[in-house]
């Protein structure tokens, strides 16, 4: 009976090799250089900045929309302000004089330009361009634009900024144009409905000082449907028009 209680080891599968693949292609930020501010010389509070007399005039309609006691509020508006008047990033100096003029503590400044991810806390180039390499705009083609972009641009890499200080890249989530997949945003504009092609003739106008036109780049308008107008198609009845006659 020795033999029929004896046990057997099952036999041993190898685990099938997986390929991984990063999420981002950024370089990784430690959370010291999210959060924490160190000096530089390009970057310190000896540095001095205030608003122009046309972005103060600004400002103060800006603090006016808000109650006196809830004046901190503000506090977001005016670092955009200060950050576009600093050529595209919010320095020490800029948290600063925010704190200052709305005569708040310079920490609640502080936990507004680290919190959101629109106020770039290192020097930017002339033109920002922001690749969306989010789900939509994946299925679409981004990674394609976003290597179309970068190798463009001399090869640089994603979060770099090229050696003639005209453009920096980035990769960033949803910009919340996904009918127009694959997009990108360069300061204030968006393109989108892009080819790799289409991708190097908005980066060569912007290269040259020009403005392309933002907006779709495939001919259609803003967001219709890229397969053609699928509604709407007649004329549209005119008030009454199909009520009864003693409502006519």
């Amino acid at each position: 009976m020795a033999h029929l209680l004896r046990t057997t080891r099952p036999a041993s599968r190898v685990a099938p090799a997986v390929t991984r693949r990063a999420f981002a292609s950024s370089s990784r930020a430690a959370s010291d250089h999210l959060f924490v501010h160190r000096d530089t010389t390009y970057n310190n509070p000896k540095i001095p900045f205030e608003f122009t007399p046309e972005n103060m005039k600004r400002a103060q309609e800006i603090i006016a929309r808000y109650p006196p006691q809830y004046k901190k509020a503000a506090s977001l508006p005016l670092l955009d302000l200060g950050q576009r008047q600093n050529k595209g990033w919010t320095s020490i100096s800029v948290m600063n004089y925010v704190a200052k003029l709305l005569e708040i503590p310079p920490m609640r400044v502080y936990e507004v330009a680290t919190f959101y991810t629109m106020f770039n806390r290192e020097p930017i180039g002339e033109n920002f361009v922001q690749v969306c390499t989010t789900t939509p705009c994946m299925l679409c083609g981004s990674t394609d634009i976003l290597n179309t972009v970068t190798e463009h641009l001399g090869g640089i890499r994603v979060g770099d900024t090229t050696k003639d200080g005209k453009f920096t890249v980035i990769e960033v989530e949803c910009q919340g144009a996904c009918s127009n997949a694959p997009m990108i945003a360069i300061n204030d504009d968006f393109y989108e409905d892009l080819t790799p092609e289409s991708t190097k003739k908005i980066l060569d106008a912007f290269a040259r000082g020009e403005k392309p036109k933002p907006g779709p780049q495939s001919g259609r308008l803003t967001s219709e449907n890229s397969a053609g107008l699928t509604n709407l198609t007649s004329k549209p009845y005119g008030p009454g028009e199909h009520c009864l006659p003693e409502f006519q």
